[in-house]
């Protein structure tokens, strides 16, 4: 077991935060592993069978929701997040009404973002193994059955808007997300308000009407 004071804990956190940054990502939070009430929102969800055809959204249910499960020892996990916004990009609409040019997700552009974040946050776990004895860890980018979402918020790196992704006040959703499930007590850092207001925008414009109501999604 790692012991070590709250003021180590502290000093530790801010150069996983640094490391964090010096690699490649935008910003790094640390989230507790309590998502009880996520939980509960995800089997009503999945009770009104609103996944569609993904299936594998019901499997493994319980180490979904509570990541000492997944992954034993672990209390705390370290979101991450990673930009593919470019200001280099063409506006959507003038590619799409350009009928010699090819219409891509930005999102897809460029190199295989699993491997682009699992290799970054694989160098921050060996760094911030050099600092600790005893540091166990596991990677995770859209690897395995993980609450990314609720635990980014509760990290800190953004919130749940209505369309049921994180959004962050100035990178919007443009942004991946990967994790680090660690056996460090780590501070924990503050959740972020929720911003969306009166807006209604991500429903309105929703071509496939997904969006039924706000905060909630149907695939069916």
């Amino acid at each position: 077991m790692i012991e070590l004071s709250n003021k180590e804990l502290k000093k530790l956190a801010a150069k996983i935060k640094k490391l964090g940054m010096k690699v490649g990502f935008q910003q790094i939070g640390i989230a507790g592993i309590q998502l009880a009430e996520d939980e509960k929102r995800l089997q009503e969800w999945l009770a009104r069978k609103r996944h569609g055809e993904m299936s594998y959204i019901g499997h493994h249910n319980k180490k979904r929701a509570h990541p000492e499960k997944l992954v034993p020892d672990t209390l705390r996990v370290i979101s991450a997040r990673m930009s593919y916004w470019s200001r280099e990009s063409k506006n959507a609409q003038e590619v799409l009404d350009d009928q010699s040019m090819a219409y891509i997700s930005r999102y897809a552009v460029g190199r295989d973002y699993h491997k682009v974040i699992r290799q970054r946050l694989k160098m921050l776990a060996l760094t911030t193994e050099k600092l600790i004895s005893g540091f166990g860890y596991r990677v995770f980018v859209d690897s395995a059955p993980v609450l990314e979402k609720a635990l980014a918020r509760n990290s800190g790196l953004g919130w749940i808007g209505k369309h049921t992704n994180l959004i962050h006040k100035n990178a919007g959703s443009w942004f991946f997300l990967g994790e680090l499930f660690v056996n460090v007590p780590l501070p924990v850092d503050e959740k972020i308000s929720n911003h969306c207001g009166t807006c209604q925008a991500c429903l309105e414009i929703c071509p496939t009407k997904a969006i039924i109501a706000p905060y909630k999604l149907d695939f069916i």
